[in-house]
């Protein structure tokens, strides 16, 4: 298990490395970013939801009898989430609104960040190969998510260097350090508490590849946008075929 740790603090640094990577190319290759992110998206939500369906939900049913119960919550909790932190936006105060259009997001990402970190740790603790399964959507869509974060940023009023700045401890950094915090309290629970935990963090990432990152990338109307969705199911359903 020792092993384990450290393979899950390599690939939630990486996940902070692959944002980081999206803020700066955003900053300095501004047309490539814009041009090529919508790709990202949809790569990633097609891995996230392929691994979570066909891997990661049916991994945690076999673990904990309630494990459908927890999924459910584990959907609507984020979705509820973010409606929470959307409900803060002031409009009634044209100061912090422009602000609210950068500021609200940025935590609310920070947030969803912070998770990632949680479900490295409970994926890793169940197997290497749950774990990998989940990095492998989970890093891609790390990429456009400091792309976003640092827009919006930009968007509300911030200077560059600020958003570059708030970019990365809200979208990078929160990721190991969510999972540096986790990881002690998810090593000591049981199988079936893992399974609850593991159902909810599949929970977690149907709603960001569902709700989050599809609309998204439906808006753009890219050409090759179902290519980019239909090889990233394409690639979690080699991966666990191969498993099996």
């Amino acid at each position: 298990m020792e092993n384990n740790f450290w393979i899950a603090l390599i690939t939630s640094s990486l996940a902070a490395i692959v944002t980081s990577t999206g803020i700066y190319t955003i900053r300095n290759y501004v047309d490539w970013g814009q041009r090529n992110s919508t790709y990202f998206v949809c790569f990633a939500a097609g891995v996230l939801i392929s691994a979570s369906f066909l891997h990661i939900v049916p991994k945690s049913l076999a673990m904990n009898a309630n494990a459908s119960t927890f999924l459910l919550l584990g959907f609507f909790g984020l979705h509820l989430f973010n409606r929470f932190i959307t409900a803060f936006v002031c409009e009634k105060d044209p100061e912090k609104q422009q602000y609210g259009i950068g500021l609200i997001p940025m935590i609310g990402i920070g947030f969803h960040s912070l998770i990632d970190g949680v479900v490295y740790s409970v994926t890793f603790q169940v197997s290497i190969f749950t774990g990998f399964l989940a990095t492998a959507g989970m890093v891609l869509h790390e990429f456009p998510e400091g792309i976003i974060t640092y827009l919006l940023l930009l968007r509300g009023g911030f200077k560059e260097k600020k958003a570059m700045v708030m970019a990365f401890v809200a979208a990078a950094l929160t990721t190991p350090l969510g999972m540096l915090i986790s990881y002690p309290v998810i090593r000591g629970v049981s199988d079936t508490a893992l399974g609850a935990l593991l159902s909810l963090s599949a929970g977690a990432l149907i709603y960001v590849g569902a709700t989050h990152l599809l609309p998204q990338a439906e808006q753009e109307h890219k050409r090759y946008s179902l290519v980019a969705l239909g090889g990233g199911v394409l690639v979690a359903a080699i991966i666990v075929l191969s498993k099996s």
